[in-house]
């Protein structure tokens, strides 16, 4: 059994639910889902350009941490891109 989850600080929102392809129905696309502390890391480092030191600060979770959110968002988003895919992304409730 794995430790438990640290909770994270997540401030941002994702201005829509799904990003996908133009021309072809959800029903025909594979989707990956963008967790919302993935989102949040990627709106940190690229959009808002924070050193990740500081990011993860903000987010209350690890430098290492960040790094492995940061990297798995990146990948899921430059999957969806090349291959195609619907990405998803989880909004807070």
């Amino acid at each position: 059994m794995g430790r438990p989850k640290i909770p994270r600080v997540i401030c941002g929102t994702p201005a829509d639910s799904c990003f996908k392809p133009n021309g072809i129905p959800m029903q025909q696309l594979e989707q990956v889902f963008l967790e919302p502390d993935e989102f949040e890391a990627l709106r940190l480092v690229d959009h808002q350009g924070m050193q990740q030191l500081q990011a993860a600060a903000t987010m209350g979770i690890s430098r290492q941490t960040l790094a492995n959110l940061v990297k798995s968002a990146r990948h899921k988003v430059s999957d969806c891109l090349i291959h195609g895919k619907a990405l998803m992304l989880h909004t807070q409730d």
